[in-house]
């Protein structure tokens, strides 16, 4: 078993919730009934399908999709009850996307075989018709609950959840963009309407709850923690109780662990993020009991290495 995370971190997230210790996970031991589920996680790759060059720089030979494709296999070949889960920017970085539009990116994720991702503000750089371009070669759906596209060509091409069904437990993702205006330019987004990522999540938590499902995890590119007011994916799980995991991305956050939320309702929510290009990915066991009830959990931030591959 990976070496276990404590997740204690001195950090208040307003009045209703802290940053605490989850105790209920505490166990070493699991039974044999118990069912492991494997989250494997990236965000922000931005096009860099090459691993840094080998220069001497700080990111020398981090990153590129050979080098996590093999990992990814590795893990799959040790782990039974794995998703692999992307938290949206894999468009824009590098000249690829330039060239091909995001066409590899896409072809290359649906290769490593994702099982979602959902929209960063960079997948509208070549506006709404780009983006549409691209979508046949995503074999993977993109996920997203909180733009509303109904007036766009993009109507109906983004399902605001996805239930997964792994080892017997349902595991139900739903995907949080961030506000676009300001951000990207009006003619790349057009009709898009943002709403709120909020109320959006507590509708979500309540209809994956009613499909019954057992881990609840958000695709968030709303960023992980701002000075200001603006949504963040730290107030967003102080908010929201019912959500397992936020997989967050946008301000290339590299945490080596999950911050856990704790909810007066005894509810507890991980947040974390993994950085930026691929160099690392992120590793998140969940143990069921026999009853389908979450009681154990250890996580890992993977650096990746084309020297490891």
């Amino acid at each position: 078993m990976e070496n276990r995370r404590k997740f204690l971190k001195n950090l208040v997230v307003g009045s209703s919730a802290l940053i605490c210790a989850p105790t209920l996970w505490s166990g070493e031991t699991f039974a044999a009934s118990s069912k492991k589920i494997t989250i494997l996680h990236t965000n922000d790759t931005h096009s860099r399908i090459e691993p840094f060059p080998d220069d001497g720089s700080r990111n020398a030979n981090q990153g590129g999709v050979a080098a996590r494709a093999t990992l990814i296999e590795k893990i799959r070949l040790e782990e039974d009850n794995v998703l692999l889960l992307d938290a949206g920017d894999i468009f824009q970085g590098t000249p690829y996307f330039n060239f091909y539009g995001g066409e590899i990116e896409l072809k290359l994720m649906s290769k490593m075989g994702y099982d979602a991702s959902t929209l960063g503000n960079h997948e509208f750089d070549n506006g709404l018709e780009g983006l549409f371009e691209q979508l046949e070669h995503a074999k993977f759906p993109l996920i997203n609950s909180n733009y509303d596209f109904s007036t766009t060509l993009l109507r109906n091409e983004f399902p605001p959840y996805k239930v997964f069904k792994k080892g017997g437990i349902k595991v139900g993702v739903f995907g949080l963009g961030i506000e676009l205006e300001g951000l990207v330019a009006d003619k790349h987004y057009g009709g898009t309407r943002y709403l709120d990522p909020v109320g959006i999540a507590m509708e979500m938590v309540e209809e994956l709850k009613s499909q019954k499902c057992q881990l609840i995890i958000c695709l968030s590119h709303l960023g992980y923690a701002y000075q200001s007011e603006k949504i963040d994916d730290l107030k967003l799980a102080a908010q929201v109780s019912g959500i397992d995991l936020i997989i967050g991305g946008h301000t290339h956050t590299f945490l080596d662990e999950p911050i856990a939320v704790q909810h007066a309702d005894g509810n507890i929510t991980l947040v974390n993020q993994v950085g930026w290009a691929g160099i690392k990915m992120g590793k998140v066991d969940f143990v069921f009991d026999k009853d389908g009830r979450i009681n154990n959990l250890s996580s890992s931030s993977i650096l990746i290495n084309r020297k490891d591959k």
